[in-house]
């Protein structure tokens, strides 16, 4: 009898062992995502991130997990969003562009913080320096943001005639304000006419265009936001016959007429990655903010057909990638 309960006993530990086991392994890390956009909009860049995560060796499901948080373009929700997270407890925060980078970081000066963004983040005031951010937070710059000059040069090499150009922002976008002012900076040096045109939502396109088309702009720029990361741009663009620039290759991919700037699939793969060391043991304070080098001409021939116009030869030249 003695060795029948014993035998119970034992085989009883040798089941429950497994259960104590599993309970004892750690938790798998989760990294919180704090967007400006929708999950629409903000769907590619998370794509990119689970990328580079893949690549320092995290797979979603697997071994780390994302809790993603969209402010859908109403700025004034990120501090909630913010704090949702931090309650979360979550191991790091992907922070897309400088309101839910300060957002985040004025919930937590512990928790990790990698943005990704197009402005200088010295002058933000996100990090110290770009070699030593110090602090929680460190990520990548695009720069995106201050190539509005650039932009404007190439519009007006497809179309010189073009006396007025618009510039089309989201108000509630803490950078209209600086990249407005880079932008008239521009038109004034280049002897142009700037139209500053403005939309909140998707439903504020329309009639951006209605006043493109009224007031005879010759070319617009379109300002860096997610909000304008659709293709229901490049389609009124087309629709009204407005060439226009764009910030990123991949709304040239989706059929705007051009692009000059960063690949935000390349960004956000960055920022994966950095978060994947971070996971690994690594200090934001100790991981320099990195910078973008290379900007890509981008330039779509199918668009450019549809609209009536000719790309220069130079232009076609000094392009990184062509559409046919």
């Amino acid at each position: 009898m003695i060795k029948r309960r014993q035998f119970i006993a034992g085989l009883g530990s040798a089941v429950a062992w497994p259960v104590v086991a599993r309970a004892q392994q750690p938790a798998m890390p989760v990294i919180g995502y704090l967007g400006q956009g929708t999950a629409a909009t903000d769907q590619p860049r998370l794509v990119a991130v689970r990328q580079g995560l893949s690549a320092v060796g995290y797979v979603e499901g697997r071994n780390v997990a994302i809790e993603p948080r969209f402010a859908e373009g109403q700025f004034d929700q990120l501090p909630a969003l913010a704090a949702d997270l931090v309650r979360r407890q979550v191991a790091v925060i992907v922070a897309n562009g400088p309101p839910p980078a300060h957002a985040a970081k004025a919930h937590s000066n512990t928790i990790p913080i990698v943005f990704a963004m197009g402005q200088d983040p010295v002058k933000e005031g996100l990090v110290v320096s770009f070699n030593r951010p110090g602090g929680n937070v460190t990520g990548y710059s695009s720069f995106n943001n201050q190539l509005f000059g650039k932009r404007m040069g190439l519009l007006l090499e497809i179309a010189p005639n073009a006396t007025k150009l618009a510039l089309l922002v989201n108000p509630n976008n803490p950078n209209a304000e600086p990249d407005t002012k880079d932008a008239q900076a521009s038109a004034d040096a280049l002897g142009r006419q700037l139209r500053v045109l403005t939309a909140k939502t998707e439903r504020d396109f329309e009639g951006a265009f209605a006043a493109i088309v009224q007031e005879q702009v010759g070319g617009l720029l379109v300002g860096v936001d997610s909000l304008f990361d659709v293709e229901q741009l490049a389609a009124l663009a087309l629709r009204h016959g407005i060439p226009a620039i764009f910030s990123y290759r991949e709304d040239t991919l989706s059929g705007g007429l051009m692009s000059y700037g960063t690949s935000f699939s390349y960004l956000y793969r960055q920022v994966g990655i950095y978060t994947g060391r971070i996971l690994k043991g690594e200090k934001p304070a100790d991981l320099p903010v990195e910078q973008s080098t290379k900007f890509e001409l981008v330039i779509n021939l199918k668009t450019a057909k549809a609209l009536g116009l000719t790309i220069p030869e130079t232009l076609l030249a000094t392009a990184d990638e062509v559409i046919q």
